[in-house]
Order: C-alpha cells, then sequence, then structure tokens
C-alpha cells in the first residue's frame, strides 16, 4: 500500500532542505524561488520502537521497517491557480498525494531571500490555502453547470449531487476548506471523484531556526492558533539542525541531540505526524529470519491486513493468530504467550489494532 505525503509552501521556506534530511536525497536546496520543479521522491522508514524491540526479542536476521512516501512538490505563489509560477505543474503534483505537509518559515535570516519580502506565517499559510481554494472552486463551479444540466430531467441522484456541490461552492466561496465540510456517503463519494486539493489531510510544519527549537517563537504561536481553527496540527522542527544531523553517524546524532537538549529528531515528530494524519497503524510479523512493520488504515480487518503482505493470504483467508504487543513482550516471545493462552484465533471480522504481532492461515 503507497501513501504519500506531499511537502509543499512558498519558495524558500525549508521544504528540500527538510526533504533532504528527510530521505538524505542530496537534492538540490537553494537560494532562489523554483529550485525545485519536478516533483523529488523519496521513501522514508518510519521509526517505531517496537520494532527494534521485537527484532530483537526474536534474534531477527532481517528488519524491516515501514515506509512512507514523501514528495517534495515546487514552491508556489500567488495566482498559482491561474498557472503563475509553476501553478499547474504543482497543482497536479498534489492531486497526486493522500496528504499534504505544508512548511512555513518561522525564523528571520536575511541570507534567505523570502519571496513575499517579510517573515509572516499566516500570510503565508493563506497565500497557499487560497490558491487551493480557488484552484477546487473552479473545479466544483465547472462540475455544478455540467450536473444543474443533468438534474433537470428529474433524476434523483444528479439532484443529491447538486446540493452537494452547491454546499461545497458555499463552503469554498468562504475561504473554508474542503475537509471541513460534513457529507453524506453520496457527497463523500462525489468529493472524491472531484480530487478536491483542500479535501487531503494537512499538517503545518513550523521551520524555526536552531536557537528557538526549545521554545518557539511569536509567528509558532500564530500558526497554531490559525492551525487549530481547521483541526489541523502544528509540528515545530528546524531545518538546519535536520540538515546537520543527516550529516552525522548514528552515535554523534545522539550526542548532538543532547546537547540541544531533544530526545529525537524533529523528522522523527513530522513521520509519526504524517503517519497518524494518515489514520495510519502498524501491525508486525515476528521471527528469526524477518521482523516486519506492515502499514494499514485505522479499521482495517484481518483479510484486507493480510493482502498488504500478499493478495493471496486475502484470497485464501482462514484466521489470522494474534497476540498484543504488549502480551508478546511481557511474556518474552510467542512461545510463552500461547502457552499462556494470550494468543488468539481472529476471523474476517477482526478489525486489526496498533501493535498486533500476527501470523496468518490460508488456503493456497
Amino acid at each position: 500500500m503507497g501513501f504519500r505525503c506531499g511537502i509543499v509552501g512558498l519558495p524558500n521556506v525549508g521544504k528540500s532542505t527538510i526533504f533532504n534530511a528527510l530521505t538524505s536525497a542530496g537534492i538540490e536546496s537553494a537560494n532562489y524561488p523554483f529550485c525545485t520543479i519536478e516533483p523529488n521522491v523519496g521513501m522514508v522508514p518510519v521509526p517505531d520502537a517496537r520494532l527494534d524491540i521485537l527484532a530483537e526479542m526474536a534474534k531477527t536476521k532481517v528488519k524491516v521497517h515501514a515506509q512512507m512516501e514523501f514528495v517534495d512538490i515546487a514552491g508556489l505563489v500567488s495566482g498559482a491557480s491561474k498557472g503563475e509560477g509553476l501553478g499547474n505543474q504543482f497543482l497536479g503534483h498534489i492531486r497526486q498525494v493522500d496528504a499534504i505537509a505544508h512548511v512555513v518559515r518561522c525564523f528571520e535570516d536575511t541570507n534567505i531571500v523570502h519571496v513575499e519580502g517579510s517573515i509572516d506565517p499566516l500570510r503565508d499559510r493563506d497565500v497557499i490555502n487560497t490558491e487551493l481554494i480557488l484552484s477546487d472552486l473552479d473545479t466544483v463551479s465547472r462540475r455544478m453547470t455540467k450536473t444543474a444540466s443533468q438534474a433537470k430531467s428529474g433524476d434523483a441522484v444528479y439532484k443529491a449531487q447538486l446540493v452537494v456541490l452547491e454546499g461545497l461552492h458555499g463552503l469554498l466561496n468562504d475561504g473554508k476548506p474542503a475537509r471541513v465540510a460534513e457529507l453524506d456517503d453520496t457527497g463523500q463519494k462525489l468529493m472524491k471523484e472531484l480530487c478536491l486539493l483542500t479535501a487531503k489531510p494537512v499538517l503545518y510544519v513550523a521551520n524555526v531556526s536552531e536557537a528557538e527549537i526549545n521554545t518557539g517563537n511569536q509567528w509558532v504561536d500564530a500558526l497554531r492558533k490559525a492551525a487549530a481553527e481547521e483541526n489541523a496540527s502544528v509540528v515545530m522542527i528546524s531545518g538546519a539542525i535536520e540538515e546537520e544531523l543527516s550529516a552525522l553517524s548514528v552515535a554523534e546524532r545522539q550526542d548532538f541531540l543532547a546537547d540541544l537538549g531533544l530526545e529525537e529528531p524533529g523528522l522523527n515528530r513530522l513521520i509519526k505526524a504524517g503517519y497518524e494524519l494518515l489514520g495510519l497503524i502498524n501491525y508486525f510479523t515476528v521471527g528469526e529470519k524477518e521482523t516486519r512493520a506492515w502499514t494499514i488504515k485505522r479499521g482495517t480487518k484481518a483479510p484486507q491486513a493480510a493482502a498488504v503482505i500478499h493478495t493471496d493470504f486475502e484470497r485464501g483467508f482462514i484466521r489470522a493468530e494474534v497476540i498484543s504487543y504488549a502480551d508478546f513482550v511481557a511474556c518474552g516471545g510467542e512461545a510463552k504467550a500461547r502457552e499462556k493462552g494470550l494468543l488468539r484465533l481472529e476471523g474476517k471480522e477482526y478489525v486489526v489494532q496498533d501493535g498486533d504481532c500476527m501470523n496468518f492461515r490460508f488456503n493456497v
């Protein structure tokens, strides 16, 4: 299952620096607009201490983290919805991701020009949000015209769709994103079909200076307040720190973080926040040959979770052997958990829980 998180923002806010540190991809990061034209893509391991513990307990030969795909998308400027800058390409690339990490500059640096001429996170946020809303308004307006004509026939489906479209149009026209709309099944299906940009879940990444990584600043406070109004979260990181960390060895990273008073890299928090934003969880398969984290949507049932390993597992699904992570660790492994009756046999309706350690029984 592929889960893509697009990194967006105005030019020169630190998108490519953060992407660089995330993926150690060595992409170009320069002090001028539109350094990134084609989106850069990188697969990033999702940090999960539970996987490390399980692999150590099983004395496993191979440990495989879950992966998230991050996409560094070209910087956007005012007027993008009308094709300004790289607007059309930018908007097209956003349509292909599952969620948006919106990087906002919250630091002063006279050596790095700001495309708008000054530091103002709320203005920067509004520039991008406005362009996405305008693009969606155009999409909804065009669909409304077509659906209104179809609804004249009296067809109940088109009439219901027209009501949804009118509601979305009013919401967008008020400057609100489509994701805050309260929709029934018809509306949800239609919005998915429309592939609206503002329907995608979003989190804000406040890029701060190294000196303010522990304290934040007034710009971060303002961003958090604004994000709360749209039920979005804010992750505070320092692109400069993450860039330095990416060049260090594992041992050196820990010393560097300790000197800064940090427990983990900011990018770990970003990856986890992206994971949570998409409603993802991990289950594990544990063995001597391989211990692995598998990514699924929260609420996934056992057969569909099995399909992430191989589609044959879903087609021939019989049942799943399940041990919760806490029981697995408390018992010191599968054998003791089985002895204590803590291994459960679950059927097709079982909803997989975060941290489940699983084996699947299936017919070939």
